[in-house]
């Protein structure tokens, strides 16, 4: 069966937009990587893909997964754009905050998650109801 084409888009396989690439050039890469784009550097000669990235890193840092979102790639392909950013000098990249640690990436179990504070959850799920 054949993917209908998105309205408005046309249909690009991520291989072409990664340039044949599965993999990114750099393996410092999570899901919560901080993205900002860089001042100093005009997008000229960027694809498409990588032009938007910084477009929308321009306003704000977001995360690697937000930009996934917004572009609607696969986190695997926005890593591979993103790496390619970084090299360029196009994006600058950085953790949440020094003290933040991912139990998931730290191979503990999901009950590790308790340690986080349960009132600013509280406030997140109050504020996702607030916009609905």
């Amino acid at each position: 069966m054949t993917p209908r084409p998105r309205p408005g888009g046309r249909l690009v396989r991520s291989y072409v937009v990664t340039d044949g690439r599965a993999r990114p050039t750099r393996n410092t890469l999570d899901l919560i990587t901080l993205l900002t784009a860089a001042d100093d550097l005009p997008p000229t000669g960027l694809t498409p893909e990588k032009r938007r990235v910084t477009e929308l890193c321009r306003h704000g840092a977001l995360s690697l997964g937000e930009v996934a979102g917004h572009l609607a790639l696969p986190v695997s392909v926005t890593k591979v754009l993103v790496a390619d950013l970084m090299d360029s000098g196009h994006i600058v990249t950085r953790t949440p905050s020094p003290g933040f640690r991912n139990p998931f990436e730290q191979g503990e179990r999901p009950s590790a998650v308790r340690r986080f504070d349960a009132g600013i959850l509280q406030e997140v799920i109050d504020g996702l109801r607030a916009r609905l």
